[in-house]
């Protein structure tokens, strides 16, 4: 690494860590190295970064003196917390508190903090038409990504606030790839109504996050937003359509019915896609799919990642006689 500006990846054997990880890695000419921060160095995906030539640190973005000292001596840091793996609001206000912390201390010149909107700034709590949660979010993984904003802003650390999209790999890991109903077809299931929604793959998120710190100074400070593709549900069940070799429809339904679905997270899910629904104009605005691919010029559009992708995607084979 002698002679190159180190970045410290948090989450790096995680979906958009471990993209900029490997986005560092496979540019062995480049101004960068890669410091990868994982809770457990001996893993399998950790002991797979570091035969591709990462430095693997042990940190944890529970601990805020471990991410400081994983911090201590790099350029960058590419700060991102874990929502879904606990599902605490307070938790995740927590781990961005320490990694904003830690960048300070460690006197980072260039912090990326992974975040989304406060859905809180385009409804009011008292607002009737999506029920407000916990007592205090609306959409709470929205609002407490974009909430922890102010603690990079505040920290004076440079800092670009980069806004993702959905991912694609959602369709993989997330149960949301085509199901069969009742009358044994396929379908995909979103309350969007016929509004685009901003997509990505994973993996392209941390790409485009090389893409900005190679960028220096020019994005520090500043809230860009990201995505390889916007689809509506139709579009996204017409590419399904072609590559599974029967037709997967699109079943929109409203907001209401998906919170009621009743598995975990249900609720904040609903609300997050009303939101992408009702204000789809000012959320798809800032993800600006050409600003992305400048970032990132390998970016895959949705019809690319699902070719290369399909067999990875579990989809419930037709009944017998069918």
């Amino acid at each position: 690494m002698s002679g190159k500006k180190i970045i410290a990846v948090a989450g790096a054997t995680g979906s958009q860590g471990g993209g900029l990880v490997r986005a560092i890695l496979n540019d062995p000419a480049g101004e960068f190295a890669a410091r990868a921060l994982t809770r457990d160095v001996n893993s399998e995906a950790a002991q797979k970064l570091a035969a591709l030539g990462a430095e693997v640190v042990a940190a944890d973005v529970d601990d805020e003196a471990s991410l400081a000292r994983a911090f201590d001596g790099v350029h960058g840091a590419f700060c991102v917390t874990f929502y879904w793996n606990h599902m605490s609001p307070d938790r995740e206000r927590a781990q961005a508190t320490a990694s904003a912390r830690a960048a300070k201390a460690a006197g980072v010149r260039h912090a990326i903090w992974s975040t989304l909107e406060d859905t809180r700034k385009f409804m009011s709590l008292d607002d009737p038409r999506m029920p407000t949660l916990m007592g205090k979010y609306k959409v709470p993984h929205f609002d407490v990504k974009g909430e922890a904003d102010q603690l990079f802003a505040d920290s004076g650390v440079p800092a670009t606030f980069l806004l993702t999209s959905f991912y694609y790999d959602n369709f993989i890991t997330f149960g949301m790839g085509p199901q069969r109903g009742p009358d044994g077809r396929l379908a995909i299931t979103f309350p969007l109504g016929d509004v685009r929604m901003p997509v990505i793959a994973a993996e392209d998120i941390g790409a485009c996050a090389y893409g900005v710190f190679r960028r220096g100074d020019a994005l520090a400070g500043q809230r860009v937003g990201i995505a390889g593709d916007h689809l509506s549900g139709a579009e996204m069940a017409a590419a399904f359509t072609r590559l599974v070799g029967e037709e997967v429809a699109y079943n929109a339904i409203p907001p209401e019915v998906y919170r009621s679905f009743g598995f975990p997270g249900a609720d904040d899910l609903g609300n997050m896609f009303q939101f992408k629904r009702d204000f789809n104009g000012a959320y798809r605005a800032v993800r600006d799919i050409e600003f992305a691919r400048g970032l990132n010029a390998g970016l895959l559009s949705f019809e690319t990642w699902l070719e290369r992708n399909i067999a990875r995607i579990p989809i419930p084979a037709k009944a017998a006689g069918v």
